[in-house]
């Protein structure tokens, strides 16, 4: 029963998932905003403090929360370790406060203040009997004072008003009026690349020069130079395991393969080995080490796609054929999604009763290749698994390695990519990949960025995948590819691309109305020249270094639209909280045409005030390193999509030097 003497009332602690059920995320030396509603009758002070603690510690550490504006409280601190954080909120009733400001009213007044600081010595005396020994004998000296009516009121109103003593009376709360609020939530403090990063997807056995040769990992560091100079910092690389051989899938994901066709990687497993073995062609173990130790030098973190699936030869079908869902005719039932078959591939079955040796195994093989040094994983089909699985798995594995990171590759229903989120995927695909028109985007990223979905989903924006090659693409030509580039990197703080084919432009489909390439290195081997005069290798290499110079593009939560008088064209903002750092970015979503319309800019953005209506700003394009002088809100904005189908600028303010001497910043 709640206690109805308790007039102190804690409400919308944020952030908050799910009531708590699960925790916020935030990055390694981030600042977290923690936010309370703390309300009560009358017209009393209030007093909050937050507690915080790292996860594993007992003692609570304590910080004073500040009073905003209508009953907002809220208070910072930086997170300096991996993992999890609690926290809570407590507030009360500050009598001392209260009273200090009454008594300084009715002495200003010039009211009779003696019956005032009787009641203040009360006050005093009641924390003395809790308080430390330096704090105490500070409250007895005051208590002293407040009650020496020999002495001028002046004096015993400068010791009323002491700092020293409001610090010391702020340590011991009010017991009657303490209430905390009723639950302990939860941050996990993930690594900074989990918010900021650049992924680049490449198939190893494609990466050799000679054509007809399987590539391997050899190939990979010698393509390493390639990859950081464009400005990638993850190398994400399809399965590295053998590859079954039944019902091996031929070019085109025909059903028959010929003897020399490598099949589809996610097949998984073969007389070599499983989930924990890799594809002889590739190379061997310590090739693969040597390939996390280059690409470490260069930058780059190597991710690895875990695809919790079978081919009819992997070792666990022999093994553990309880691991699998057996069908009336004896046969193991294979993976299809009507029509489509895959007869390469077996799911396990996690309703079997042998679940719990199952899951100890999956989580075995995470466990083996962090072993070998990976940090990063893509996750295939997660939302085809219990979501309960993953809660588990990822968070045996985020106590022991904290630094994990774990990519959801779940194009899914909304609510399923959120729960996956929540319990425990770092980053997530998006339908990013689908959305096109201005008011697609806007909508969708607008929920994107709201509480309390920003606080626990983190979105990476791919613009094609080996198994999306999107109807605008296919569509748009070299305009489209540089203008989805330029909105995955803006948009979004996380983005990726499967290259080649994307900074070469291949865009034709196996087929009209379908989003598969013709051709798909998911089946075969493809050779690339990597110099085709088509490339837009030095555009991506360009967006790259943006991303990287400009803080206000490493979070996607500071997003903001702009009108603008054209559907035609999108135009947003990031900033950095203190403004130092502001991208303005305009697109023409029309790949065929120019357009050309009017922005307005809200006056946060610019730094205009009522003051300043006339003062110029900078508006440096980031692109073609172009400078214009902008004098207002609203601005004319041209783009052709031939040329270049989107602008980056950076609002370089007017400041003036010590030495009077104005330049933009």
């Amino acid at each position: 029963m709640k206690d109805t003497k308790k007039r102190v009332i804690i409400e919308r602690v944020i952030p908050q998932i799910d009531g708590g059920r699960f925790p916020a995320k935030r990055v390694l030396e981030e600042t977290v905003k923690i936010e309370a509603d703390i309300i009560a009758d009358g017209h009393d002070h209030l007093a909050a403090d937050l507690l915080y603690r790292k996860g594993g510690e007992s003692e609570w550490r304590t910080m004073p929360m500040l009073l905003l504006v209508n009953d907002l409280w809220r208070a910072e601190f930086v997170l300096n370790t991996l993992g999890l954080y609690e926290f809570t909120v407590r507030a009360w009733i500050d009598r001392f406060d209260t009273w200090r400001s009454g008594l300084l009213k009715k002495y200003e007044a010039g009211q009779n203040v003696s019956v005032e600081m009787v009641e203040g010595a009360q006050l005093l005396a009641q924390a003395a009997q809790d308080a430390a020994e330096r704090d105490r004998m500070l409250l007895q000296e005051k208590i002293e004072i407040l009650e020496n009516d020999d002495l001028p009121m002046l004096n015993r109103m400068e010791a009323a008003l002491d700092g020293e003593l409001s610090g010391a009376m702020r340590k011991y709360p009010d017991g009657f009026s303490l209430v905390e609020y009723d639950r302990v939530l939860q941050i996990r403090v993930e690594p900074q690349n989990a918010l900021f990063s650049t992924w680049y997807e490449m198939f190893p056995r494609s990466a050799a020069d000679e054509p007809g040769r399987h590539g391997n990992f050899k190939d990979c560091i010698e393509r390493l130079p390639y990859i950081a100079e464009m400005g990638f910092d993850i190398l994400y690389l399809p399965p590295i395991h053998p590859i079954g051989k039944t019902f091996r899938k031929g070019p085109n994901n025909t059903a028959a393969a010929g003897p020399d066709d490598p099949g589809s990687p996610w097949a998984i497993g073969g007389e070599e080995g499983g989930h924990k073995a890799i594809h002889p062609e590739l190379g061997t173990l310590e090739d693969f080490r040597d390939l996390l130790h280059q690409a470490r030098n260069l930058g780059i973190e190597i991710a690895l796609d875990i695809a919790f699936q079978c081919s009819p030869d992997h070792p666990y079908v022999k093994e553990h054929p309880e691991w699998f869902k057996q069908r009336p005719d004896g046969t193991i039932q294979y993976a299809e999604n009507p029509p489509k078959k895959y007869q390469d591939i077996y799911p396990f079955d996690f309703e079997s009763e042998a679940e719990p040796a199952l899951k100890e195994e999956l989580l075995s093989v995470f466990r083996y290749w962090i072993d070998q040094g990976v940090k990063v994983f893509r996750v295939d089909n997660p939302h085809t698994k219990p979501l309960r699985f993953w809660e588990w798995l990822i968070g045996k594995v985020k106590e022991e390695f904290p630094e994990t990171i774990f990519l959801a590759e779940a194009f899914t229903r909304p609510k399923t990519m959120y729960r996956l989120a929540k319990g425990g995927f770092t980053q997530s695909y998006t339908y990013f990949t689908w959305r096109n028109l201005k008011w697609e985007i806007e909508q969708y990223l607008t929920e994107l960025t709201r509480d309390p979905v920003q606080d626990f989903f983190w979105p990476n924006f791919w613009p094609n995948t080996p198994d999306i090659l999107p109807e605008f693409l296919q569509m748009s030509g070299r305009p489209g590819f540089v203008l989805r580039l330029i909105l995955a990197g803006t948009l979004s703080s996380s983005y990726g691309i499967y290259g080649p084919a994307f900074e070469l432009g291949v865009n034709a489909p196996r087929a009209s109305n379908t989003e598969e390439y013709l051709d798909s290195e998911k089946y075969q081997i493809t050779q690339w020249d990597l110099n085709a005069p088509q490339t837009i290798r030095p555009m991506i290499k360009r967006i790259n270094r943006i991303r990287k110079e400009n803080p206000a593009l490493q979070q996607t939560r500071n997003l903001m639209f702009h009108p603008v008088d054209r559907e035609e064209i999108l135009c947003f903002s990031k900033y950095t909280d203190d403004m130092s750092n502001i991208i303005l970015v305009a697109a023409n979503l029309d790949p065929h045409h120019t357009q050309s319309a009017w922005v307005k800019l809200p006056p946060e953005i610019i730094g205009k005030t009522a003051g300043n209506q006339h003062q110029p700003f900078q508006m440096h394009e980031l692109i073609g390193d172009a400078r214009y002088l902008w004098h207002s809100e609203q601005n004319y904005i041209e783009l052709n999509p031939q040329v270049m189908p989107a602008q980056i600028f950076r609002v370089r303010r007017r400041v003036r030097s010590e030495n009077d001497f104005d330049y933009f910043m």
